[in-house]
């Protein structure tokens, strides 16, 4: 019935109403029973990361997953390359955002490239340049990001035959920002993690690319957690390049 700014149920609404109830409430454990029996719910995804990914490509995936499956909860454990496979060697954790180039013996498909820029602080001499090249850095008190055993920028260098001044080798891609703030050196890092962080800084594009494949890796497909298998399948179909033929299917 409506009535004045109201609306009432009727004599047979109020008959119907409980079993209305029922029906919804027998509905919403239908669909929890669905998830506890797909292993979704009350149930952990652990998952070894960096920063950028950590940043950028994981929180909106995050965030999607949960509103499908709220039930499944995630553990993100920070490393780099060589922790990270080891990790999922060990089952320590799920899935692992790595390097392929510094992993063997894991299942591995990429998922997007990104390029490393020069950092400097503002006032260097070579804040100024359109694009600074290897050997100006190698030159210059350098700072280090750890990668672990595979380096982007030390390969870089070896490979054209220059010896940087390593001053400081560091882990934390923040840290390394503060300290070239402070003018401690200069260094290199991934424009994923420089986005928005530039603040007080001079980021000039390097001559030579540098540049790293993100890939998602894993030991064995078949004996993955449900829920890591199914949030691995929904990054390969969010935010990867086409799966290669031999990919399970997710």
């Amino acid at each position: 019935d409506r009535g004045r700014g109201k609306l009432a149920l009727t004599a047979d609404g109020q008959s119907y109403l409980p079993y209305l109830r029922a029906l919804a409430g027998a509905g919403q454990a239908l669909t929890q029973k669905r998830r506890e029996m797909q292993g979704l719910e009350n149930t952990t995804v652990r998952i070894g990361t960096f920063t950028s990914v950590s940043r950028h490509l994981l929180p909106p995936l995050l965030k999607a997953f949960k509103a499908e499956y709220p039930g499944v909860r995630f553990v993100l454990q920070q490393g780099e390359y060589t922790g990270i496979a080891r990790w999922v060697q060990e089952g320590a954790v799920d899935l692992g955002f790595v390097n392929p180039q510094a992993v063997t013996g894991l299942t591995v498909r990429p998922l997007y490239r990104d390029r490393m820029a020069a950092v400097l602080p503002p006032d260097h001499p070579l804040a100024g340049a359109g694009a600074v090249t290897l050997a100006q850095l190698a030159a210059q008190p350098f700072i280090l990001l750890d990668e672990g055993s595979r380096s982007v920028p030390l390969d870089a260098f070896a490979a054209a035959g220059l010896a940087p001044r390593i001053e400081y080798t560091v882990y934390d891609d923040y840290t390394i920002l503060a300290m070239v703030r402070q003018g401690l050196g200069v260094s290199v890092l991934y424009r994923l993690v420089l986005a928005g962080l530039s603040e007080g800084l001079a980021v000039r594009p390097v001559a030579e690319p540098l540049e790293r494949t993100v890939a998602l890796a894993w030991q064995n497909w078949d004996t993955l957690p449900l829920a890591a298998r199914r949030f691995a399948g929904y990054i390969l179909r969010h935010a990867a390049f086409p799966a290669a033929p031999d990919t399970p299917a997710p």
